[in-house]
């Protein structure tokens, strides 16, 4: 089964997927929730978020397929290291899925505060009645925080099983070595936000590296892709 797999393919789809997960958090992260959201400031933000309803939610379904997308690389990962080392990659994988799965729920606390604001803007239900329309504004904006609380947390996951994919990357033979270093240098860099003042304080730094490092692997898998001999050598030995 493994040497009718198409490595070549694999790589392919794994690369358009992530390409996907990288334009849609630009978008729904930076072009949206960035603009709109002023951590300082909850007025401002219920009135931004109010005023672009619309795109405030289109920001959240964007953020769904991105984890989508998320999901399905993790699996694609796992597939395409394994005849590298099958419990490597599967630690990989299910510590990469973890983290999807808390950058998910996070997302949760980012579309719940828009009915908390649409209340505060007139018509709560009676269960909020005993609230006032600043309180409101407060409690939207401390689930925004808490939705980036989220992220950060899965970013630590993330800082795992990237170096782990990046060690499986470096052994391979059917994949550059040095984009094996590359990728396990990223993930140490996503590893800072196991404690999120020092992965904040780095983000400027881990997050440009991040990202170029994601389109190389990205325009590597799409423009040479995997070496299919080599792959389906190690894949047949199994």
């Amino acid at each position: 089964m493994s040497i009718q797999t198409s490595p070549r393919r694999v790589g392919r789809i794994l690369a358009l997927l992530s390409l996907t997960t990288i334009v849609g958090g630009v978008f729904a992260q930076g072009l949206v929730s960035n603009r709109l959201i002023v951590f300082s400031d909850p007025a401002a933000t219920a009135n931004n978020i109010l005023a672009h309803q619309g795109l405030f939610r289109l920001s959240f379904t964007i953020f769904l397929i991105e984890m989508i997308c998320n999901v399905a690389t993790s699996a694609l990962w796992y597939v395409l290291l394994r005849p590298v080392s099958q419990p490597i990659a599967l630690v990989a994988a299910f510590v990469d899925l973890a983290g999807g799965i808390c950058k998910t729920f996070a997302r949760v606390f980012y579309i719940a505060p828009l009915g908390l604001l649409l209340a505060s803007a007139g018509g709560a239900p009676a269960v909020l009645h005993g609230f006032t329309p600043e309180q409101l504004q407060s409690m939207a904006l401390i689930f925004l925080k808490a939705n980036g609380s989220g992220t950060q947390v899965a970013m630590a996951f993330f800082g795992v099983s990237v170096p782990l994919n990046g060690y499986l990357i470096f052994r391979s033979g059917f994949m550059p070595r040095w984009l094996g270093v590359l990728a396990m240098i990223a993930g140490l860099g996503w590893l800072t936000f196991i404690y999120p003042p020092l992965g904040s304080q780095l983000f400027n730094f881990t997050a440009p590296y991040g990202l170029l490092v994601a389109l190389i692997m990205i325009f590597w898998l799409l423009i040479r892709g995997v070496g299919e001999a080599k792959w389906k050598e190690q894949a047949g030995g199994q």
